[in-house]
């Protein structure tokens, strides 16, 4: 008798579980992305030899080479409770709403003055922004005020993070979690500039900071 032949089926993969998974991924990363807050001032920084992370919990004070100044800090926390408690010694009242976009900004340089104004700005019109500066003079050196503020609120928030750790029996590395401050300044920026924030620091007994470089080519 001749052999059956059983016919021949290629093999099938159904993709469409892929397809469906991928395009499921694609919309969580849509709805759950943020915008990176545009960054009021770029420096080109003097280079070094030598390479050293910047820290998690720092104060940034950014010289560009006009030697206009600039601040940042990094715990949202404290930028919110800095930013309303500059705001009673200025007098301006921030909304709920300005208070996170503030939060989320990276650095800023204008006077208190100006600061509703700018935050309120889209990131079209901050990338467009010429930054006067924040003022550093001895009449209203609000630079000093700033870190004063950020510093001073900065020590009550790891006080609180420490007890609540002690609470829990949890470690908390203090000396990881501590402040650390840093200046970036262009390589063009005027030295009287540099040396006036570095004053508002030693001014306030701060003796440790961070100059950060780039890094030099290695020929």
């Amino acid at each position: 008798m001749p052999k059956i032949k059983m016919p021949k089926n290629s093999p099938t993969l159904d993709m469409t579980p892929m397809v469906d998974l991928a395009f499921l991924l694609v919309t969580f990363f849509m709805l759950t992305a943020t915008m990176k807050a545009t960054e009021p001032v770029v420096v080109d920084a003097p280079s070094s030899t030598q390479s050293k992370a910047i820290p998690d919990n720092y104060i940034l004070v950014t010289i560009n080479k006009e030697g206009t100044a600039f601040f940042s800090i990094t715990n949202t926390n404290v930028r919110k409770k800095v930013l309303a408690s500059m705001g009673e010694k200025y007098g301006v009242k921030f909304t709920e709403k300005e208070t996170l976009k503030f939060a989320a900004m990276t650095s800023f340089g204008v006077p208190f003055k100006d600061l509703k104004n700018y935050i309120n700005l889209s990131e079209s019109k901050k990338a467009e922004y010429a930054s006067p500066g924040i003022p550093t003079d001895s009449t209203d050196n609000q630079l000093d005020q700033w870190i004063f503020s950020s510093y001073s609120f900065y020590q009550s928030d790891l006080i609180s993070k420490r007890e609540e750790a002690k609470t829990k029996n949890e470690f908390f590395d203090t000396k990881k979690n501590a402040l650390k401050f840093a200046i970036k300044a262009d390589a063009e920026a005027p030295y009287v500039k540099v040396k006036k924030v570095v004053d508002i620091f030693t001014d306030r007994e701060i003796y440790t900071f961070n100059m950060i470089t780039t890094m030099e080519e290695r020929k």
